[in-house]
């Protein structure tokens, strides 16, 4: 069987499949037609998969209730978010700090479970973390601004840089957009923590014991998702249903491995 490129595609190595979500498997609240299917071919074939992805604004527990409404066969085991990576981050490089965040109820949450020293008010701070933010006011975006434009020692992460999350309607702001308005108030620019860094998706093949040729990595971004694979060194399959048009995929210097419309054709494919 050949891609959207004309490429003759090779799964049947692949063991742990790494998928992005929104825009991938589902959008918003609606899953995709052939998600159930491809998650089930995977287990029949012996494989994992996980989800990863960039949006921060939920919690493993919530996007655990989110897709098992969906009825998509999910545990904690099968998520990696760029919340537990900045957790992760947080405690390897910045131990005991105190950290400003920006960020949702469930974002801030994480953190405080995971160990993190968390503030949302305007005090010292030694780092601010911005993510994507569904419940941002002009009183958060102040605060930010302010500790950022005062303390220019603290140093300054965000969760993703995607510019946009899709929607049912089409597409919001994320947090990439977000660290844009930060950026033209304050002059800061943030280090980004999840795709297109390779850092999740190393973590997760060394949980799994996976090398990457056994690795694929599944999404409907280019310069996240496809990105984040092709700097780990590992497989990459795109979809059109989401973000990025078929141009995206073809103008771009970390192209994916195979391109497909959605996720039931990578279904047949894989069959």
């Amino acid at each position: 069987m050949k891609d959207l490129l004309g490429r003759e595609v090779n799964l049947g190595e692949k063991r742990l499949w790494l998928l992005d979500m929104d825009g991938t498997i589902y959008m918003e609240n609606r899953i995709f037609d052939g998600t159930l299917a491809l998650l089930e071919r995977i287990r029949q074939r012996g494989g994992r998969y996980v989800f990863i992805t960039n949006n921060s604004s939920k919690s493993v527990t919530d996007y655990l209730r989110k897709v098992r409404a969906m009825g998509i066969p999910a545990e904690e085991e099968n998520f990696f978010t760029s919340a537990q990576a900045a957790v992760l981050l947080l405690r390897e490089n910045y131990p005991g700090a105190k950290v400003y965040c920006q960020g949702t109820e469930s974002l801030v949450r994480e953190l405080r479970q995971g160990g993190i020293d968390v503030t949302t008010r305007v005090e010292p701070v030694d780092l601010v973390l911005t993510g994507f933010d569904l419940e941002l006011t002009s009183e958060k975006l102040r605060k930010t601004c302010q500790i950022l434009t005062e303390q220019k020692q603290a140093a300054y992460y965000a969760t993703n840089p995607d510019l946009v999350c899709p929607v049912s309607f089409g597409y919001v702001p994320d947090c990439g957009s977000m660290s844009i308005m930060i950026r033209n108030a304050t002059g800061r620019e943030p280090i980004y923590i999840g795709k297109p860094q390779p850092t999740m998706i190393r973590i997760v093949m060394e949980k799994y014991g996976c090398t990457p040729e056994q690795c694929v990595v599944v999404g409907d971004r280019v310069y996240t998702d496809i990105a984040s694979g092709f700097h780990a060194g590992v497989d990459t399959i795109g979809v059109l249903s989401g973000e990025a048009t078929l141009e995206d995929f073809q103008n771009t210097d970390t192209p994916p491995t195979w391109l497909f419309r959605n996720v039931r054709e990578i279904w047949n494919a894989l069959g």
